[in-house]
């Protein structure tokens, strides 16, 4: 990634062989009205927020491998400031696409983790899911195409689009509850692994680390397991580690010293204040009762 662009509005626009800008910080595309799309790209970063409602896919990469077949559903993508996204798209290529500046959205879309979707985890739409969130796309749309468009109207439908996804996304898990209950089998076995597999390990595990081990970015992976568990991955890893620590101070004769080295942490103070916070109780007190 190191090559990677960083595009603003302006640039993304001429990237992608549209016309018609009106502002430097926001800018609606109807892709059917561009016959001269780039449809396909290497890696580019983004420093804008970016809506994309598209129809039933036509692309021949499509970076979701966990979900079956959704060839006849309408999908959209959200992307925040710092996002890399590559495609490669057959044409013909239709949808909209909405590209604001962050300053405008930033005290909204700090609510939704779904922004910080880094892997291109699509939304697939219901009808209905499409139909309601067509609608405010081409009400934004027909808003900007006016000569003295209103910027706050924008926000708001916006804003909308952005309530309305956090609920979609959310049927998107329990509809896909199958697929997403092997992630969560093999985040528990991942976990294990981790610790199974090393004598002393490099520093605790971090929620990126499982998130790519699922190929989902760190946020969707979050959501999914905290959607299906109630408690976020952190959490999990946490009470993995307080019932590890818990086994070695009972059954062995390890010093807390190398038990907190054994568990990844890199000094025994702060092994010693996780498990009371954890725990309530020193890591000597529990070993002696």
């Amino acid at each position: 990634m190191m090559n990677t662009k960083i595009l603003s509005i302006p640039e993304f626009s001429r990237y992608l062989n549209v016309d018609g800008l009106k502002s430097d910080d926001l800018h609606i595309v109807d892709f059917q009205e561009h016959q001269d799309l780039r449809l396909k790209s290497e890696p580019v970063t983004i420093d804008f927020y970016l809506l994309a409602i598209k129809p039933p896919m036509d692309q021949k990469l499509v970076p979701y491998s966990l979900l079956e077949d959704q060839s006849d559903s309408s999908y959209l993508y959200a992307d925040c400031p710092q996002n890399t996204l590559e495609w490669e798209i057959a044409p013909p290529f239709s949808g909209l696409c909405i590209m604001m500046n962050a300053k405008y959205l930033e005290k909204y879309a700090k609510d939704y983790s779904f922004v910080h979707y880094n892997n291109h985890e699509a939304l697939f739409l219901t009808k209905e899911e499409e139909m309601i969130l067509g609608d405010l796309f081409r009400k934004a749309n027909h808003e900007f195409q006016k000569e003295n468009y209103s910027r706050t109207v924008i926000i708001s439908y916006v804003n909308l689009i952005l309530t309305y996804v956090k609920e979609f996304y959310d049927r998107q898990f329990d509809t896909r509850s199958n697929i997403y209950h092997k992630v969560i089998d093999e985040f528990y076995k991942n976990l294990d692994n981790y610790f199974r597999e090393n004598d002393n390990v490099a520093g605790l595990p971090s929620v990126a680390y499982f998130a790519q081990k699922s190929n989902l970015s760190p946020n969707y992976f979050g959501d999914l397991i905290k959607h299906f568990t109630g408690k976020s991955p952190l959490d999990h890893i946490h009470d993995y580690v307080v019932k590890l620590a818990k086994d070695k101070l009972k059954n062995t004769t390890l010093s807390v010293s190398e038990i907190s080295y054994n568990l990844g942490f890199d000094y025994p103070n702060y092994f010693a204040r996780f498990f009371r916070k954890k725990t309530g109780l020193s890591p000597k007190i529990f070993r002696n009762q």
